[in-house]
């Protein structure tokens, strides 16, 4: 008979006891080949697992197919993708203008009203601001006054004498704030009203403000201003999800005066930065009834990163001087029900008669609009698409190379801005003109939180007219040449960055 030693102590009895548990482990440690298998096994099972979710929540055909085939012959890498840049529906954002007739409060009902009584009689609504007004549920209003503001001196100098007159509050959004000496100015702004006793809010995207230091946020906190992220990874369904932005860029002074454009805060929107130059972009200041629409979307946001709703203005005024100024506001994001962004646009370019005139920093179109421009520019539209020469990524400047020969054979003009890096985002569509946040890609399409203005009264079409032909004067024709004579190499780089559209 075979003595053995008694367990000392009682982690050794309970090991023993349960020795049949850890066995199968114990033998899989001195195994390295199972291992291997197991692991491998274990990642294409998640592989397979995943892309059953990816053909039934992915929005495209195309989209669906590669990663269903990502996912299945290379998991190691596609699954932990997927998890980051796999969904294009953001979760749990609440869309206050969607809420049911019987569940707003008394103070929505009466912006409703207020708001409908300044929409113009029926025809004389636009045809597009119909469907506009479907996709954003809000009306477009007239009594509206806008200002053109073109590059960083004009919109910053408006922009912080409206705050140093601010009274009741000041609401901030943007994409980018950088703690330089813009950014600073705009936290001794924000510091000055607080200190006077004006409410200050302040909402900023977290990836696209990664650098704000803890001592900028820590000195307009003392002074009393409300400072919050948005959280693009709050709520359990977006938790790995980093493909969100919040690309709005929106200041409203007292519920009468909003600002919204391509400027963020930083240095380099002033042109100071040597490495980029000359910045060419622009922004609106708007006074009258849009300004509540534009507030609105600010507090869908302010809700989302807080929780709670600040007490605001509400009550819609007409701006003096703007009796005939009809203005609309679009906010769009990957939380709306339709993709509002793709909608807009798509429809701009396929209603045009006579024009469709876009500027935009990054061009990465997918299929269904570079036929829509195709078919626009084959049925007589003058189409004009004005990028950058200089680009700030380099990804993006490769993609909108291989376009070139498909949009040139249709008709459509597609030219370089040479005086500087243009990051304006605005469109002229026959008689009507907008200024926003969107990009043309996939990114502004589907997956930012972004916001624009459009406009149809005459003056304000007429100087952005202007303000088009001057940028196109500054401008080179860019030909299809400049991408078919390139050498092997550079076509090889620019089709690649062309399949990394989607997430560009």
């Amino acid at each position: 008979m075979i003595e053995t030693q008694a367990p000392s102590t009682w982690y050794d009895t309970v090991m023993a006891r349960f020795a049949f548990l850890t066995a199968p482990l114990r033998w899989i440690k001195e195994h390295p080949k199972t291992r291997r298998a197991l692991f491998f096994g274990f990642f294409h099972l998640l592989g397979l697992l995943t892309s059953v979710d990816a053909i039934l929540s992915v929005r495209t055909a195309q989209g669906a197919i590669g990663w269903a085939i990502s996912l299945n012959t290379f998991p190691y890498v596609a699954v932990p993708a997927y998890w980051v840049f796999g969904r294009s529906n953001f979760e749990g954002y609440i869309v206050l203008r969607r809420k049911a007739e019987d569940e707003l409060s008394e103070e929505e009902r009466k912006l409703a009203t207020d708001l409908l009584a300044m929409r113009p009689q029926a025809g004389e609504v636009p045809p597009p601001a119909i469907l506009l007004e479907r996709l954003a549920k809000m009306p477009a209003t007239q009594g509206n006054h806008t200002e053109l503001l073109i590059d960083g001196e004009a919109t910053f100098r408006s922009i912080f004498e409206s705050i140093a007159q601010a009274r009741e509050y000041v609401l901030v959004q943007f994409y980018i704030i950088r703690d330089d000496g813009l950014g600073r100015r705009l936290k001794d702004a924000l510091i000055e009203r607080a200190k006077a006793g004006v409410p200050c809010y302040l909402v900023y995207d977290e990836i696209g403000s990664h650098g704000l230091t803890d001592s900028y946020l820590g000195d307009l906190k003392a002074a009393g201003v409300e400072t919050h992220h948005f959280n693009t990874r709050k709520g359990d369904a977006n938790r790995f999800q980093l493909n969100f932005r919040n690309h709005r860029k929106v200041v409203i002074v007292d519920g009468h005066t909003a600002f919204v454009g391509g400027h963020n805060v930083g240095d380099e929107y002033l042109g100071k930065d040597p490495k980029m130059g000359a910045w060419r972009d622009t922004h609106v200041k708007v006074q009258g009834p849009v300004v509540q629409c534009v507030q609105i979307a600010w507090v869908e946001d302010w809700k989302w990163a807080t929780g709670s709703i600040p007490n605001l203005n509400w009550t819609p005024k007409p701006a003096p001087g703007g009796e005939n100024g009809l203005a609309f506001c679009l906010p769009s994001g990957p939380a709306d029900e339709f993709e509002t962004c793709t909608l807009f646009f798509l429809h701009a370019i396929q209603s045009a008669k006579k024009r469709v005139w876009i500027a935009s920093p990054y061009f990465v179109p997918d299929e269904q609009f570079t036929s829509a421009l195709q078919l626009a520019a084959l049925r007589g539209v003058d189409v004009r698409i004005l990028l950058p020469e200089k680009a700030d990524s380099n990804m993006v400047q490769l993609s909108s190379y291989t376009y070139l020969p498909v949009l040139e054979k249709a008709g459509v003009q597609v030219w370089r801005y040479t005086s500087g890096f243009l990051h304006e985002k605005a469109i002229i569509v026959d008689d009507y003109c907008g200024v926003g946040t969107a990009n043309f890609d996939n990114r502004s399409f589907r997956l930012n939180f972004e916001i624009t203005l459009l406009f149809s009264e005459p003056s304000v079409v007429k100087e952005a007219e202007a303000m088009f032909l001057n940028d196109f004067s500054k401008s080179t024709r860019a030909t299809a040449a400049d991408y078919t004579e390139r050498p092997w190499w550079f076509r090889l780089a620019a089709r690649t960055s062309w399949l990394m559209a989607p997430i560009q």
